[in-house]
């Protein structure tokens, strides 16, 4: 059997950046969901920010590099993409958007897509529903129930609550690449007893 490919588009424009921190963490969880499943994969790393120019000129002249035209048959031909752009204005990066502008409309019809996004509070956490999803409904792709939102909190104390995200958001990927229908864990399964939530 076929490795599945998994297209991971990160938007981060600093190195190291929480962007493709989280990019990185979705991947994994994303191969060992599929391994779990007896399924191989292979994960495509693009870092959007190495083709920024190519980009740019691709806009202006309308033709892509023969580099980006392989990194946007990359995507095209990846089973499922995992997607993360740093939050700017409330939105995905001008960067993010430009990558997915110069992709042909039709490159993702059907294609899973696992919705990831950074910002420095949780108040932008809202992104994923208000900006990247309506932008991946648009090209007619696919994206999994769970996004996952990452703000500079979650790389701390409250890393737990980020590894289910992106556990959960793994789960549906693996279920949407078997056509499968994910479901979810319910949290009322194993509530904490009120004696333990009195004592803190």
């Amino acid at each position: 059997m076929n490795d599945k490919v998994i297209a991971v588009v990160t938007a981060g424009l600093t190195t190291p950046s929480s962007s493709r921190l989280l990019a990185d963490q979705l991947a994994t969880a994303v191969q060992d969901e599929l391994s779990g499943r007896g399924l191989g994969s292979r994960v495509e790393l693009i870092e959007v920010r190495d083709h920024a120019r190519d980009l740019t000129n691709n806009l202006l002249t309308g033709f892509p590099t023969a580099e980006l035209q392989k990194v946007l048959d990359t995507v095209t031909a990846a089973d499922a993409l995992v997607v993360v752009s740093p939050t700017f204005s409330a939105s995905y990066s001008g960067l993010f958007k430009m990558f997915f502008d110069v992709l042909d409309d039709q490159a993702l019809a059907g294609k899973p897509v696992l919705l990831g996004a950074t910002g420095g509070t949780e108040r932008h956490s809202l992104v994923l529903d208000f900006a990247l999803r309506p932008l991946f409904a648009y090209l007619k792709a696919l994206p999994v129930a769970t996004g996952v939102y990452a703000a500079s909190t979650d790389w701390g104390p409250g890393a737990a609550k980020l590894h289910s995200r992106i556990a959960q958001a793994a789960s549906e990927i693996g279920a949407a690449l078997q056509h499968e229908t994910p479901t979810k864990a319910d949290p009322f399964d194993n509530p904490t007893p009120f004696e333990d939530l009195l004592n803190g």
